[in-house]
């Protein structure tokens, strides 16, 4: 448990490893909307025996705390902060980066990625709806701007039933532990308002769109997607067409990985057969740079 001061926040974030000079595979997780970095710990123990994990909050989630006068919340803005980390990590250098992001941290990976080509091993890409163009066009993006106001105003009732379970049902096609229930609810009731409300807008600005979805076709190293099919809270089909433009592009390889009987949060919901594809897919990655 740590914290980096940078000109943004006072940036809190977990490494598995504690030696600076530590020459291991890092994979560094980017974390959704208005959620923190504690979900991440099941997977973490999975995967710390053979990879150094780095976790952080976000400005405006969990344990950072934001300084003020409050600075811009935008993609690049979000970029700065994990690059500041990155650095002080010393991971910027030659291939030592497999960067997994999550829905909106998606988006964030796709900066990092662009900025830093030569450090990427892999990247795994969740549940991030941003690629679809047709879903710009939908009566349901039009209602998530909506929604993404008026959940701020009321976000407090989300603590107690039933709005609870309404609330992390949505996000779920199978039970996960009482423990994850809690904490994604108690994130997003506990994030910083400014903040939530102005990540929710860039993440179905057209625009904003338009730019991270060609920064994710054109990422220079194993990419894989992955979607839970019962995901209501954002459609699955934008990853499906990621993996189709990238196919289209052949850049790199690039693995589409759906499970049907998952929502939002495939790395609570199906823990074992998540990190059973992640583990090959960082695999897989290291022998095709060998290779190359």
């Amino acid at each position: 448990m740590s914290y980096l001061s940078t000109g943004r926040c006072r940036l809190y974030f977990e490494d598995t490893v504690e030696n600076e000079g530590d020459e291991s595979e890092a994979v560094v997780f980017f974390n959704g909307w208005s959620i923190s970095s504690r979900y991440w710990r099941p997977l973490i123990d999975v995967l710390a025996p053979q990879y150094r994990c780095v976790t952080f909050d976000q400005s405006g989630t969990g344990r950072t705390e934001i300084k003020h006068p409050k600075p811009s919340f935008t993609v690049e803005g979000l970029a700065d902060e994990a690059a500041e980390l990155l650095d002080r990590l010393a991971l910027l250098g030659e291939k030592k980066l497999h960067i997994v992001g999550h829905s909106m941290g998606g988006m964030i990976a796709a900066e990092i990625c662009n900025r830093y080509q030569q450090s990427l091993i892999s990247v795994a890409i969740i549940n991030c709806g941003i690629f679809d163009d047709e879903l710009l066009k939908s009566f349901h993006h039009f209602l998530v701007g909506g929604m993404i106001d008026l959940s701020m105003l009321i976000k407090g009732i989300f603590r107690y039933e039933p709005f609870k379970s309404l609330f992390i049902n949505r996000a779920i096609a199978r039970p996960i532990d009482s423990v994850y229930r809690d904490i994604f609810v108690e994130d997003f009731a506990a994030s910083d308002s400014q903040a939530s409300t102005a990540v929710g807008k860039f993440t179905i600005d057209p625009s904003t769109i338009a730019r991270y979805t060609q920064e994710a076709v054109n990422i220079g190293a194993p990419l894989l997607c992955i979607a839970g099919m019962e995901d209501h809270t954002i459609p699955p089909e934008g990853m499906i067409t990621l993996y189709d433009r990238r196919i289209e592009r052949g850049l790199a390889p690039t693995e589409l990985v759906t499970f049907d009987n998952a929502g939002h949060l495939p790395m609570l919901e199906v823990l074992p057969e998540f990190s059973a594809v992640l583990e090959r897919h960082l695999l897989s990655a290291k022998h095709y740079w060998e290779s190359s």
